[in-house]
């Protein structure tokens, strides 16, 4: 077995410990393991709160973990995030807009396809603005745009909202939340989390080789321009519907890959499956993190990721400066 393969099931178990964490931690964890068994109040909490927040806390990281690590293995470039360069800020702009229209109660799948929408025109103004191979500053400012020109549009909806009430729940929902998951939330989001994975698990050999150049790729009997599609389509199929359900989610695709990328190798296919389960493994700690350790503040989960993600961002921006002036090897 390869260290990568051993770091992979290690990680697998630490996923399941986790899980078990979720739906037992904290004060009512005691009603379930009690000597009588769950009771019908303990089995409504279990079911109906416990269950879907850890489900979607799952399905969220293991999607942001996956899309940042494509990202990554697209662009060439480790400051790549679905959060960072506004992805994940347009899937909750399009779910913003959703519920600003009315569109929302039309449909249940309404706010995810809207976030989905959004957050793909986010990922093809993205690359129409950094280019094919675009040098990290290049990428950070186009990402920038990208999510300032987000930030502004959710921002005159918020300004717009009907009634101070909508502007204040949506105001809390957009900085990424898991207090009010449900069973609902769980299957909008999961049918684009499985399309997400199906679409970017299987483009390990295809990052690889476009790593080595698009020539090499071609050579390999790949299609460059096909991967790059694939790539697109899933990031913003998956990190589309987690903005739009939960909010935005930031650093989550940034952290995971710098943290596994020593562990299983600079390759970008082979951190694809390590970051999809780390990312579940660091969403659920955080929330695990803010219903135990944190109970008392009213802390929503994306202001957490920000706090833990933005000192990496910080010290990868270091470095990159570092490298620039010549003092090391660089990212």
């Amino acid at each position: 077995m390869s260290q990568r393969h051993l770091i992979t099931a290690v990680m697998l178990v630490l996923l399941l410990a986790f899980v078990f964490a979720s739906l037992g931690a904290g004060p009512a964890g005691n009603l379930f393991f009690s000597e009588d068994g769950m009771s019908d109040g303990a089995q409504l909490i279990f079911w109906e709160l416990r269950v879907p927040r850890t489900l979607l806390a799952v399905l969220a990281g293991g999607v942001l973990g996956l899309a940042g690590a494509a990202l990554q293995g697209l662009l060439r470039n480790p400051l790549a995030d679905p959060g960072l360069l506004g992805i994940s800020g347009a899937g909750a702009l399009g779910g913003v807009g959703a519920l600003y229209f009315g569109i929302a109660s039309a449909s249940v799948f309404a706010m995810p396809v809207a976030g989905l929408a959004s957050a793909s025109l986010a990922i093809m103004g993205l690359l129409l603005l950094s280019g094919r191979r675009p040098p990290p500053a290049t990428l950070i400012l186009a990402g920038l745009a990208i999510n300032a020109l987000v930030g502004a549009l959710t921002w005159l909806a918020l300004a717009l909202a009907p009634s101070p009430f909508a502007a204040a729940e949506a105001l809390t929902w957009l900085m990424g939340t898991l207090d009010a998951a449900s069973m609902q939330d769980v299957w909008l989001v999961a049918p684009f989390a499985i399309v997400s994975a199906l679409f970017l698990l299987p483009l390990s050999r295809g990052l690889d080789a476009l790593a080595l150049g698009d020539e090499t790729a071609t050579t390999l009997g790949l299609r460059p321009e096909r991967v790059r599609l694939l790539v697109v389509a899933g990031v913003a199929a998956g990190s589309g519907a987690v903005g739009a359900v939960i909010g935005a989610l930031a650093f989550v695709g940034l952290v995971v890959p710098h943290a596994l990328r020593p562990l299983v190798g600079v390759r970008p296919g082979a951190l694809l499956l390590p970051s999809m389960i780390g990312g579940a493994i660091l969403t659920l700690a955080a929330d695990l993190v803010l219903r135990v350790g944190l109970s008392d503040v009213r802390l929503q989960l994306g202001v957490l990721t920000s706090l833990l993600g933005a000192p990496v961002f910080l010290w990868l921006v270091m470095r990159v400066r570092f490298a620039a002036s010549g003092g090391g090897q660089g990212i």
